[in-house]
Parts: structure tokens; C-alpha cells; sequence
């Protein structure tokens, strides 16, 4: 770490916002990518023929307004810049473009920066950089599509491990790895608990995964500050969209986006606050 924290953090955040504008690719194209996948993966099992398939995937084709196909040059493509020159509004078509795209710009950018400012240039930042964008891009995905996919899950929690072993994270190797167990087996139960009494799945495959991953990040101590936080997020979250007839078909909301919340609040303020936070 430099003796100019702000330069180093400043440095980090600018990456972030690359990074930022990389994940609303992935989050937009991943589910299409395992979508096509399932497809292909149907077709061979049943004996019918696969369909075609397009070259698609994070690199190709070029990013294309979804309503005239234009092909997005790489001066549209700017991080914040861009949105803003354009109007958020296609250069073509002028079709608003979402909000939603600079602001998970925006968030990767802050969250770099954060990082860059409590840790310097280290590989602990850098950790915590992946950590962050894996989170944000599982977060908006999971909204979505309700899946968390283990492409993003399954590297978050070796990525975890693999850095409690070479302590760049601020717990034990034995803390991580009791953590993704707990984490883990913990939702399992519920879910198989809940089915059984209800004959209804609660939740899906990939929060257990999830939770494992924060476990292995954060260590088995903080799972409970961890479900508990996620828990108030989606209550209040969820209570709010009711009111509002913002509830999507089936009255449900995914959990994932919460313990996503959860493990960042977790990684900016430490499961004790988190605890404090829920009133205990």
C-alpha cells in the first residue's frame, strides 16, 4: 500500500468500473449461455436431433441494441461516459437504454474502490475485487432468472478457500472451510424440512452453494450474522413489493440477491455490526 491511499483506491475503482461494464454482459448473456446449454443437453439425451448452434457467448457477437440490432461501438461503450453522452438513449434507434447498466457500473466501481482503500494494492484487494463482482453479477442474475449459476458459485467458494490457505482473507483455513460445510448443510436441512412439511421448495440448489461460499469467505462464525441480515433484507424487501403489487407471478422473491447483500455488508462492516444491525 502506497502512502496516497486515495490513489491506490482511485486506481481500483477506475477498474472496477470496466469490470462493471463486463458484468452486465455476463449477467445479460450467462443464463442465455446455460439456457442453450439445457437445449442441447435435452436433445442429445432424448435422441432428437440438437438444435444449431450460434456462436454465442461473453466474447461473441458484439453487444447489439436489443430492439434495432445495432452494433454497439467501443466509444458507446465507455463506463458511465458513454450512458451519459448517449442520453442513456441508442444512437440509432434512440430506445432508452436501462438504468440498470450504468448503476452496476457505478457499483463495481465503488466497491473496487472500497477495496482499494481498506487494503491498498494487495492480493487481498484483489481478493475481495473478484469477490465483489462474483456477488454483484449472482445478485442481478438470480433477480432475474431466479438461478445461480455454478460457473459463478463453485469458483466463489474454491476462490474463498484458496485464500484462507494463503491468508488473505481474514480467517483460518479451518474457520473457511467448517464455514462452506455449515453454510451448506445449514440450507439443506431447511430446504428438505420445509419440502417435507409443506410438500413446496423453499429455495433452490444454488443458495446452499452460496451460503457455502460466504461461509468459506467469512468463516462459520459469521453465518448466522450472515442468514439473519439477508433474512431482515428480504422481509423488509419483500413486504414492501406486496404492498406496492410488485410481486412477481407465484408471490415469491429469490433469496439469493439477500445473501448477496448480506455477504457484502459482511465484507464492508464485519459479521459483529451485522449482528448489532438486527438487534443482537
Amino acid at each position: 500500500m502506497t502512502e496516497l491511499p486515495w490513489l491506490d483506491a482511485s486506481f481500483v475503482g477506475v477498474l472496477g468500473l470496466l469490470i462493471g461494464s463486463f458484468l452486465n454482459v455476463v449477467i445479460y448473456r450467462l443464463p442465455l449461455m446455460m439456457e442453450a446449454q439445457w437445449k442441447a443437453e435435452y436433445a442429445e439425451m432424448s435422441g432428437k436431433e440438437a438444435p444449431e448452434m450460434v456462436a454465442f457467448n461473453l466474447v461473441v457477437p458484439r453487444s447489439r441494441c436489443q430492439k434495432c440490432h445495432h452494433a454497439i461501438r467501443w466509444y458507446e461503450n465507455i463506463p458511465m461516459l458513454s450512458y451519459l453522452f448517449l442520453q442513456g438513449k441508442c444512437s440509432d434507434c434512440k430506445t432508452p437504454i436501462s438504468l440498470r447498466y450504468p448503476l452496476v457500473e457505478l457499483s463495481t466501481g465503488a466497491l473496487f474502490f472500497y477495496c482499494g482503500w481498506r487494503w491498498g494494492i494487495t492480493p487481498t484487494a484483489a481478493l475481495f475485487c473478484g469477490f465483489s463482482a462474483a456477488i454483484l453479477a449472482l445478485a442481478m442474475i438470480d433477480w432475474d432468472t431466479t438461478l445461480l449459476p455454478d460457473d459463478i458459485t463453485l469458483p466463489l467458494l474454491w476462490a474463498g478457500l484458496i485464500g484462507a490457505t494463503l491468508q488473505w482473507t481474514p480467517v483460518t483455513l479451518p474457520s473457511a472451510i467448517w464455514g462452506a460445510v455449515a453454510g451448506y448443510v445449514s440450507l439443506w436441512l431447511v430446504y428438505w424440512g420445509f419440502k417435507l412439511i409443506t410438500g413446496k421448495e423453499g429455495m433452490g440448489f444454488g443458495d446452499f452453494k452460496l451460503f457455502a461460499a460466504l461461509g468459506a469467505w467469512f468463516g462459520w462464525q459469521a453465518l448466522v450474522p450472515i442468514i439473519l441480515m439477508a433474512s431482515v433484507m428480504g422481509a423488509v424487501i419483500g413486504i414492501a413489493m406486496k404492498f406496492s403489487s410488485g410481486l412477481r407471478e407465484g408471490g415469491f422473491i429469490p433469496f439469493g440477491p439477500f445473501l448477496a447483500g448480506a455477504g457484502l455488508t459482511a465484507m464492508i462492516f464485519g459479521p459483529g455490526a451485522m449482528l448489532r444491525f438486527v438487534g443482537f
